[in-house]
């Protein structure tokens, strides 16, 4: 079974970049799908980026798109969010999750396996 520990949210400004990761404590992802999901303060979480198990295979959602850059090494069970231009509606709990599938999609309900989340407050 894959256990997921993110790392790397925080508290920024506006404008502001951050660098969330994510890794397997045990199992692997190598043949898994991937996905970042948020969740604010009152609202349904939501898709921000996701990786199907092929090379390059990446969906944004289109608020995102131009900001979020997701990435994955198979080799140390290791998934990145790198989010730049940090905007003040970012602000929320930012989770990884994996899919017992290849393909990705944008719903949370598909994803099998979570981790505990990492906050990530933008602020001036």
């Amino acid at each position: 079974q894959v256990q997921l520990v993110e790392s790397g949210g925080g508290s920024v400004q506006p404008g502001d970049s951050l660098i969330l990761a994510c890794v397997a404590s045990e199992g692997t992802f190598r043949d898994l799908a991937m996905g970042w999901f948020r969740q604010a303060p009152g609202k349904e979480r939501e898709i921000v980026a996701a990786m199907s198990c092929i090379d390059d295979d990446e969906y944004y959602s289109r608020s995102e798109e131009g900001r979020m850059t997701a990435s994955r090494d198979n080799s140390k069970n290791i998934v990145y969010l790198k989010m730049d231009s940090l905007r003040a509606t970012d602000t929320a709990v930012y989770y990884c999750a994996t899919r017992s599938w290849c393909t990705y999609t944008g719903f949370a309900e598909d994803y099998d396996h979570w981790g505990q989340g990492t906050q990530v407050t933008v602020s001036s």
